[in-house]
């Protein structure tokens, strides 16, 4: 198409040609004998064809004329691929903001709650084990942190219609109607219970794996760390069964109130908290440990007349007791961590209360978070205040009186915030995810070969002094605030729970 200027369009008075290019122009008294039938505007009238035989004409005459343009096609070129935000080396701009990458998710709820909880554990459901289906269904307890002590509760929340996250360039031409595919909002709902002074830790009674949740008869044991200095134990399968049976009432004198409240720590609050099973369902073999600030460790355990809490404690801290693990194969023996830097090893069967073994110093600062794994029962994991995360083989740390320092098998330094968080796979022995200060959520896979030839040090040590990315890091979540716990649930296969300021997320990736 030619190009003609403003005052060629203006004296043309159509936007598209009358007059053929080929046909001949009519003489002037032609035009005139017409009379009445006369066109005013037909000797105006150019085709584009004439067009550009005028401008040729003025051309060869040596007057100026505007160049040809070749016609505007509309660009067939993609929009530049979205970058992967990568924290310690990509900072947001003010009005920059993340969006996550759903590419990547098979699956990823957020869900807001009235108040912030610190703290929360997965429960056990009735709907099988390896769920792979979807909308799939999930069960947790959680305590809250509200502005006033009266206003805390203990809530068990229903989390329903979790569904598959919908993918850019999902065939939706299916022809069959596929319930995994649908995208719809999840669905929260919740049973509370008041709770006097906010909940610093809460952990749920350890059910055997692959048996069903007790009969709504039968008791399933929560127990919360209040910021007043007491631990309480509460009965929360009435409230399970609310959520499950519509019209179901239940007795509110027996989950209103504490089945048994532990006062051994006196005023002093606390974190650190585990429960543990002698291997079958029988409240009378729940053992509970429970640590607080002044340093002091105390057991709890359970008789068929109800709960006994011992009132010698554990005492070779020197400082705050920030988490506790059992031992998953041996009943007797337990971790610990604290803001002493260290990580000590106990047998309840030892005489004086004291520690059989310790790493000193696991960290170079407060080491906040343990996990024990469940499948390789000599490897301890510990996340410390200055961010690293560090793996511990327990059959190389020295009994008490040694001088010998026990080094980690492998070491990380990714997050840059305190870890606030840490857990083993349930079934995978070498992956965990932990959780940091600086909003991240992180999942981690020993079994990928290190760089690092040097057991022991840093895998993510980059020469020319960037940020690398350890090969054993898997995936990164982002998105929340002020991330306080993680949890995988042990019944979906690589769904992850976490909760922050901002509420609880559940997702499971493409990495695991």
């Amino acid at each position: 198409m030619s190009k003609r200027s403003a005052t060629d369009r203006a004296a043309d008075g159509q936007a598209f040609a009358k007059a053929s290019g080929s046909g001949a122009k009519r003489d002037e008294n032609e035009v005139n004998d017409i009379g009445e039938f006369e066109d005013a505007w037909e000797d105006e009238i150019e085709s584009e064809e004439e067009v550009v035989d005028g401008e040729a004409g003025d051309n060869e005459d040596g007057m100026d004329v505007d160049e040809l343009m070749p016609a505007i096609e509309e660009s067939e070129e993609l929009p530049p691929a979205p970058e992967a935000f990568i924290p310690g080396t990509h900072v947001l701009g003010k009005d920059e903001i993340l969006e996550p990458d759903d590419s990547v998710y098979i699956m990823r709820h957020s869900m807001n709650v009235t108040w912030p909880c610190l703290s929360f554990d997965v429960l056990r459901d009735n709907l099988g084990d390896e769920r792979q289906r979807y909308p799939a269904t999930a069960y947790l307890v959680a305590g809250t942190q509200a502005d006033q002590a009266s206003k805390n509760e203990l809530s068990v929340f229903k989390m329903s219609s979790l569904h598959r996250t919908q993918k850019d360039g999902d065939d939706s031409d299916s022809d069959e109607e596929d319930d995994d595919a649908l995208d719809e909002d999840a669905i929260l709902e919740f049973r509370s219970v008041p709770h006097h002074g906010g909940v610093n830790r809460i952990r749920a009674q350890p059910l055997p794996p692959s048996s069903p949740l007790p009969p709504a008869s039968q008791p399933y044991f929560t127990a919360t760390w209040a910021d007043t200095g007491k631990v309480h134990i509460w009965d929360i399968r009435p409230l399970i069964e609310s959520l499950d049976v519509p019209g179901y009432s239940w007795d509110k004198s027996r989950t209103n109130n504490p089945a048994f409240t532990i006062n051994s720590h006196g005023r002093a609050e606390g974190f650190a908290m585990d429960w543990a099973s002698s291997g079958n369902a029988n409240p009378s073999s729940l053992r509970l440990l429970t640590g607080d600030v002044h340093s002091k460790i105390y057991l709890t355990t359970t008789t068929p007349s109800g709960f006994n809490a011992l009132s010698q404690p554990f005492t070779s801290h020197t400082s705050s007791v920030e988490d506790l693990q059992w031992s998953p194969s041996e009943p007797t023996v337990f971790a610990s961590c604290s803001a002493d830097c260290s990580v000590q090893i106990w047998d309840v069967r030892s005489k004086g209360r004291r520690s059989v073994a310790g790493i000193e110093p696991a960290h170079e600062s407060d080491v906040n978070v343990i996990s024990w794994n469940r499948s390789t029962s000599y490897l301890l994991l510990s996340g410390g205040d200055e961010g690293g995360i560090k793996v511990w083989d327990l059959r190389n740390v020295q009994k008490k009186g040694t001088t010998v320092v026990s080094s980690p098998v492998a070491s990380f330094k990714w997050h840059t915030a305190p870890i606030t968080s840490i857990e083993w796979h349930p079934t995978e022995d070498s992956i965990f995810a932990a959780s940091g200060a600086d909003d991240q959520v992180t999942l981690w896979d020993l079994g990928v070969e290190p760089d690092d030839d040097e057991v022991g040090t840093p895998m993510n040590d980059a020469p020319d002094g960037a940020r690398d990315v350890p090969p054993q890091l898997l995936f990164v979540h982002q998105g929340q605030k002020d991330v306080k716990e993680v949890h995988w649930h042990p019944q979906i296969p690589g769904a992850v729970l976490s909760t922050a300021l901002d509420g609880f997320n559940i997702f499971k990736t493409i990495s695991v």
